[in-house]
């Protein structure tokens, strides 16, 4: 499918750096791909380092701090070199843009460095639309859907209006408010895995109120969410597609939805 962007894109051609993150290098390359179109169809050069790995979050919410600045600094030497930083993921992003600073606080050789890399650091939706000026997609997906704001990207990065505008310009599309969409997931990582009742009971409320938004596809902007979400439906048994909005806005939607169809 043939894809253009519109709008008053920038007319320079910045060099980002592609954070693929590791869930959608292990479980859904599809976004990275979409991620990657998008991108190059809004002027930038884009590159995605091999080296790169993990963005260590899950050593960090564990509180293992030694690690966590171990992994930062690989990442860090290797994405310093773009322009940009960006990631399909507000939970990344956000671990590269708000949390590395603070590994490094009061050490002479990387705080200024970490400092001046989270300043470059974005979710994908958020570059497009606030950095390169994106307003419209030129793509069509004939669905009605709902999205979900993950936490990171809501409430550390400030993406919301985002997405739903550039939503607003997919012909064929319709969507749908969820009720609490700002409402957690459940998944957050690690903690899906310390407090499994917990995190059960959150993502059975917001499963709830995803079918009753009547949508028949599910977007958000994290995999990890995306994922949590859609094993709750399935378990279910809501026939329902689930899907990263960077597939949708790239008009990507030929490969089967996250955990194929019910």
């Amino acid at each position: 499918m043939n894809m253009e962007l519109r709008g008053e894109v920038r007319a320079d051609t910045p060099s980002v750096g592609l954070f693929v993150t590791c869930l959608v290098d292990l479980f859904r390359p599809s976004v990275g791909f979409a991620a990657l179109k998008l991108l190059e169809n809004a002027g930038c050069a884009v590159s995605v380092p091999a080296s790169q790995t993990c963005c260590g979050q899950p050593a960090y919410n564990s509180g293992d701090r030694a690690d966590s600045r171990a992994i930062a600094m690989q990442v860090i030497a290797a994405f310093e070199v773009f322009d940009y930083v960006v990631a399909p993921s507000g939970s990344c992003a956000s671990m590269l843009k708000k949390h590395y600073p603070g590994l490094f606080a009061g050490d002479p050789a990387w705080e200024a460095r970490s400092a001046a890399f989270a300043t470059k650091v974005f979710e994908l939706v958020s570059f497009l639309a606030d950095v390169r000026g994106l307003t419209a997609v030129d793509a069509r997906v004939d669905a009605t859907v709902t999205y979900h704001d993950s936490c990171s990207g809501l409430r550390e990065l400030g993406v919301h209006d985002q997405p739903r505008a550039l939503l607003a310009s997919v012909e064929g599309l319709a969507l749908m408010e969820l009720r609490d969409a700002d409402v957690c997931c459940g998944f957050g990582g690690t903690f899906c895995v310390k407090y499994p009742d917990i995190s059960n009971a959150i993502v059975t409320k917001k499963s709830v109120a995803i079918e009753e938004s009547g949508a028949d596809m599910l977007l958000a902007g994290d995999l990890g969410c995306l994922m949590n979400m859609d094993g709750k439906l399935k378990r279910r048994g809501v026939a329902m597609e689930v899907r990263h909005v960077a597939e949708v806005l790239a008009g990507m939607t030929d490969t089967p939805p996250i955990g194929g169809k019910l």
